[in-house]
């Protein structure tokens, strides 16, 4: 998966629990609780699908897995971190006449941006 669309998906959660968070608070002054199918359907999209061979031993599983899912980490790490620094950024600037939505909406469409720029998966945000 492109780097550009794995921030997407990071935004779409982060935006879907803000959302879920406003709610709660609006019906019962309290918290929601994380709908975690959103994230295991992001793991399962970004996640590679590993191919193991029956005569593997340990030490060859290990270093598989590692640089199998090591990219894939790199990519949701990488995505949750500029979405935290973006919404930081604003907070830590003390405007208050920009919401984090508005921060999350305008992260998205500079993602899809580069997204349309862009011909290969090695992008980079």
């Amino acid at each position: 998966m492109e780097q550009s669309e794995v921030l997407k998906r990071v935004i779409g959660i982060l935006t879907e629990a803000s959302e879920m968070q406003r709610q709660a608070v609006e019906d019962d002054g309290g918290t929601a609780e994380a709908d975690g199918s959103i994230v295991t359907s992001l793991l399962n999209e970004t996640m590679p699908h590993i191919a193991i061979p029956g005569d593997a031993t340990v030490e060859e599983m290990a270093a598989l897995v590692g640089r199998e899912v090591g990219g894939a980490v790199e990519q949701l790490v990488g995505a949750f971190t500029l979405a935290f620094i973006a919404l930081a950024q604003i907070h830590d600037s003390g405007q208050q006449d920009v919401t984090s939505s508005d921060v999350l909406q305008d992260l998205a469409l500079r993602a899809e941006e580069l997204s349309a720029d862009d011909d290969g998966p090695e992008d980079s945000l």
